[in-house]
Formats: C-alpha cells, structure tokens, sequence
C-alpha cells in the first residue's frame, strides 16, 4: 500500500529550497477526467522553471517521477502512483507569448484550446485543431497531438526541457523524432515550453475553421461524459471506431464502465466505475476485435499506476 508520509519525510531535509507544493498520498482522481483512481505517494506543484529543475536535481535517483497534465487521456490505476507525480500549474507554465514573426512561445500547462485562441488573436492558421483537443501542450507534445488532418509536428518548432537531474535541453524539431501520436523524445524529460509557427491567415476563416472543430466535437463526442477521449490509436488504414463497431462492441459495459453509444472510441465512467472497470473493457475490446479482425489496437490513453491487490487486468485479458 502506497503511504506518502513515508517518503515525504525521507525527502523534507532535502526539500527546504523548494517553492512550490508537495503533498503526499495525493488522489489522482482529481485530477483525472475519468475521476478514478489510487494515490500519488508524493504529488509535487513546482512553482516555475527554476523550482523545478532545482526539485529534480535534489530527488535522489530511485525515486520514480511521472508528469501529468489535466488528465483528459490518462487513466490511474486502482492502486495508485509510486513516487513522485509532477503536475505543472498553468500559473507557472501556462503562459503564450509572440517571439517574433508567426511564432508563439506556449508554455507547457497551456491547454491546447488557449493555444488555439492566441494563434487567432495573432492571425496564425494551422492551429484550429488544438480548439477541439481537450489536453495541454505537453501531452500535445509528448503524443503528437492532432486532430482534422493536422499534428503538432507540423506546428513546432522547438521544445524546452528538464531532465532527471534537473538540466536544461533545447530539442529541435527533428529531435522530437515525431510519428502519429508518438515522439521520439526521452521519457524522463519535462517539457515545459515550446516555440510554435503557423503561416498567417485571415482571422474569418480561422474563426470559422475553430468553429466547424467545435460543433463536429459537440455532435459527435461525448464530451459531457467523465471520459478519457479517443481510447485506441486508429490502425493503419482504418478508424479504431469502425474496428471497435464492427466488433459488436459499441455501448459495451463493465462494471459501470461503457464504450459510448455515440462514440465507440470513447470509454465513459458511467458514474461509479473503477479503473479497473475501465482498463478491462478496454483489454475486452481489444481481444474481441483482434479475434474478429485480426486488428490489434494499441491504446491511446495512457495508463499509469499500480493495479490493486487481486485485481490486475492482462493485455487482451489473457486471451
């Protein structure tokens, strides 16, 4: 059983310098669109840059750290997070800036739909998808977000980052070694801003390209659900919904989990679910449409924690 006292007074002494907040045994179901989930031994709110790299270079090394963004794609397991989760604050890394001719500096607890607004302020196009992303730019970054036929690749320009031991590293375009909804980036790094560019565009037709993201959003998704957005990546060739359809698995329900009525793509908390209701209707339809089609579908929420006692969920449930 996860018990952050613990470690929060084996880390104290080495803690005095740091501003921002720790707290211990922290629930992740705050935090997370899903509302589910165990403890974070340890949650630490860095209160800029600077806190941030001067925490992670006192952490002693076996101490494990995940960063988390507003939790809109993420699922927390029953058992909860060991170490320490990082949670940026949009007061310390949420801040949009010009710098220079079609470029933005974004900072990495932004959401994706203010990053949309301010390149409409600007008069930049090719950011109207971000308006129907419902994350942060870090997990925009980290996953190649995108949406409409656009991705963050084609928008960035460079990412500013902290590794494990607290150092700084600038990382090109190129460094990001992006493919769909991946990166090549190394894990341990913490983005914490980037520099983004668009051409110039017409703010009419900007607006209205926001406009037409969010209405097919609201008319097809259920975004009024305690959800984690699209579940499974889509395969090569197809949508992950239609695989998820053609396997009879649209309204499917566990415990009180559900694949959507409206968007069989997307898991919904139905009101009491656990996580493990959730990660085992999504390991149910990945089996149900692999041995119907022959498709394996990879997830696309990312998954993080321990599993509770008893109650741990197999790839494919075992099959």
């Amino acid at each position: 059983m996860i018990d952050g006292e613990n470690l929060f007074d084996t880390l104290a002494d080495k803690m005095r310098h740091v501003r921002g907040r720790l707290t211990p045994n922290y629930s992740m179901a705050k935090l997370t669109w899903f509302q589910v989930g165990g403890p974070a031994e340890l949650l630490f709110q860095p209160e800029d840059e600077e806190d941030l790299a001067a925490f992670l270079a006192a952490l002693p090394a076996e101490v494990p750290v995940m960063v988390v963004g507003v939790g809109s794609n993420l699922l927390v397991r029953d058992g909860g997070v060991e170490g320490v989760v990082i949670r940026l604050s949009t007061r310390g890394f949420g801040a949009i800036e010009a710098v220079g001719d079609n470029r933005l500096k974004v900072g990495a607890a932004s959401p994706d739909k203010r990053l949309a607004a301010a390149a409409l302020d600007a008069g930049l196009a090719g950011f109207h998808f971000y308006h129907g992303i419902p994350g942060a730019i870090g997990g925009a970054l980290r996953m190649n977000a995108g949406a409409n036929g656009v991705e963050t690749t084609d928008r960035v320009v460079e990412v500013i980052a902290y590794d494990r031991k607290g150092e700084r590293h600038v990382l090109s375009h190129d460094d990001m070694g992006y493919a769909y909804r991946h990166s090549e980036a190394p894990a341990d790094y913490i983005f914490t801003h980037a520099v983004f560019e668009g051409p110039t565009g017409e703010a009419d037709a900007i607006k209205s390209a926001m406009d037409e993201v969010q209405n097919h959003r609201e008319t097809v998704q259920p975004i009024r659900e305690k959800t984690g957005g699209s579940t499974f990546k889509n395969p090569e060739g197809t949508s992950a919904w239609k695989c998820v359809d053609a396997a009879g698995c649209r309204g499917l329900i566990v415990g009180d989990a559900q694949m959507s009525e409206m968007h069989c793509n997307f898991m919904i908390n139905r009101g009491e679910a656990t996580a493990h209701d959730l990660e085992t209707l999504g390991e149910t339809v990945r089996r149900r449409v692999r041995d119907s089609q022959d498709i394996e579908l990879h997830w696309e929420i990312k998954r993080i924690g321990k599993f509770a006692p008893g109650a741990e969920v197999e790839p494919f449930m075992g099959g």
